[in-house]
């Protein structure tokens, strides 16, 4: 073991610690609720109950750890697993809550270190430590785990351990694994069609394999983590599912994550106001509110919909992987799949919330010291994901401490990638690249003072989480596209230069054969 992770490791939880006092939001009050919900009432009522609004809606793995977490939190203070104490949150309950996600970081830990050793990056070495230190202070996650409240960290290190089993070609295993994580939180369902299409090509169809063998095993050892989650809920499978996938919560979240949608909503209301179409009474998309709206001018979205699209924007990943892929080339082209499948469902799902970016993030980094365009668009959409998490720590005695985490983590993550790449020029940001980035110090003027002095807060209070949804979501938009072209191997200036040519070249010959036209005509009349 690796004395100097473990250290970045060990600094990384006393960070944690300092945050405990922080402010929390309600995800803390909804994973009290459901400790109480575990502890309190038959395993046949857990989706069924509604004393709170927080009803339990992960999948049965989740539901089981919050069981067992349960047990240790009767002799910390019972009171926290009664059902009907809700907002409960004394000293011991914040203590004990956040403690637990500090200790499961360990796993992430796990994975982090795992997925290290198996990319055979020398220990000790400037690669190494800069990805070490950028996951393990991966900032996103403090974000949303030590101050927000939720527990994606062990979650994520799930995930790195599976991704490990698959670069060290112990295919059935990481299957295992991912199958594990699905019960967990089924919000991975977005790269599982990374998953399966590697399997089939790497596992199922390499040669020297028994295609049947193959795909029985990944079936058994793929399923069993379903019939033991789902099994003492086979006659609650459809409640189970609906609380699993919540279409009525609408196409976009309170605050829209920077997506496609962010965009198409602004959209819509551009277009209402250049029509002269007045708002419909009542609450409109831009009211903050978790519920179903209907476009003003646009089409109205539906969850089949987001999901056609989604495996559409999926489709060209899927077919390189499959069929463009050589043996050398798989493991980094199976690592871009993730991430732009993921960036795929962030893209055009349905309610996707802004925490999911981090299901591009951090499997970006695994590439960050191995490749410097990788590294340039991790840094491009770092920029761009970590500050879109910022409405989510809007207290005003949060301001400083978000800004200050957000700034030290880019400016590592900068400094590394200097370091690693300097000789190169493909880790540099071009004009644009860097305009946008400077563009986000607007932001921060716009809120914290000309919104203020101006009142503007009272009259516009959904504005500042507007223009932070939308100037984010052309960032992950320029990401999206930019590195799914590098993935597929297109360049846009070679692309843009060979389409100019084509263009060129036929507007040549279309003069050409008109002046042969108009000397063949003039010779007509001329006879």
């Amino acid at each position: 073991m690796d004395k100097s992770f473990w250290k970045i490791f060990a600094l990384s939880s006393a960070v944690k610690i300092l945050l405990i006092p922080a402010p929390h939001s309600t995800d803390f009050e909804v994973h009290r609720n459901w400790l109480a919900i575990t502890h309190s009432l038959p395993i046949n009522k857990w989706y069924v109950d509604e004393t709170s609004q927080w009803t339990l809606d992960y999948p049965p793995f989740f539901a089981y750890f919050e069981r067992m977490l349960a047990y240790v939190a009767y002799y910390v203070d019972k009171e926290m697993l009664n059902l009907h104490k809700l907002n409960y949150n004394t000293i011991a309950t914040i203590y004990f809550q956040r403690c637990s996600v500090i200790l499961m970081d360990f796993l992430y830990a796990i994975g982090v270190y795992r997925c290290l050793r198996v990319s055979n990056v020398p220990l000790k070495s400037q690669q190494y430590l800069a990805t070490a230190s950028l996951l393990l202070f991966n900032v996103g996650l403090l974000f949303i785990d030590h101050i927000h409240f939720q527990y994606n960290g062990f979650l994520f290190g799930i995930l790195l351990l599976s991704i490990s089993y698959m670069l060290e070609e112990r295919y059935v295993l990481s299957a295992f694994i991912f199958a594990i994580l699905l019960n967990f939180k089924h919000i991975f369902l977005y790269i599982a069609p990374a998953y399966a299409i590697y399997l089939l090509k790497f596992y199922c169809l390499a040669k020297g394999r028994n295609k049947f063998i193959c795909i029985t095993k990944l079936l058994v050892f793929g399923l069993i983590p379903f019939v033991i989650s789902f099994a003492p809920f086979h006659n609650q499978m459809e409640q189970v599912l609906k609380r699993l996938f919540p279409f009525k919560r609408g196409l976009t979240h309170a605050y829209w994550a920077p997506n496609f949608w962010a965009l198409y909503n602004v959209g819509d209301k551009v277009a209402a106001k250049l029509l002269g179409i007045t708002t419909k009474t009542g609450p409109t998309t831009s009211s903050g509110l978790v519920k179903e709206f209907a476009p003003l001018v646009l089409p109205n979205i539906t969850p089949r919909t987001t999901f056609v699209l989604t495996l559409l924007s999926m489709l060209p990943i899927m077919i390189k992987l499959l069929a463009y892929t050589p043996l050398r080339d798989a493991k980094a082209t199976f690592l871009r799949a993730i991430v732009i499948c993921s960036c795929s469902a962030f893209m055009f799902g349905w309610h996707v919330h802004e925490k999911a970016i981090l299901m591009s993030l951090i499997p970006l980094c695994l590439l960050f010291h191995l490749y410097p365009t990788d590294a340039k668009h991790a840094f491009l959409l770092s920029v761009v994901g970590y500050f879109s998490l910022f409405p989510l720590l809007f207290e005003t005695s949060l301001l400083v401490l978000r800004y200050a985490l957000y700034l030290f983590y880019m400016f590592l993550m900068y400094g590394q990638m200097v370091r690693l790449y300097t000789p190169l020029r493909d880790y540099k940001t071009n004009l644009i690249e860097n305009c946008y980035i400077y563009g986000f110090v607007l932001l921060p003027i716009y809120e914290h003072i000309l919104s203020v002095n101006l009142n503007l807060h009272l009259s516009l209070p959904f504005l500042p989480l507007l223009l932070t949804s939308v100037y984010c979501a052309l960032g992950v938009t320029y990401f999206f596209i930019s590195y799914y072209l590098y993935t597929l191997g297109i360049k846009p200036v070679a692309l843009f230069k060979s389409f100019t040519k084509i263009e060129t070249t036929s507007k040549t010959k279309t003069k050409s054969k008109t002046r042969t036209q108009q000397i063949n005509g003039d010779k007509v009349k001329l006879k």
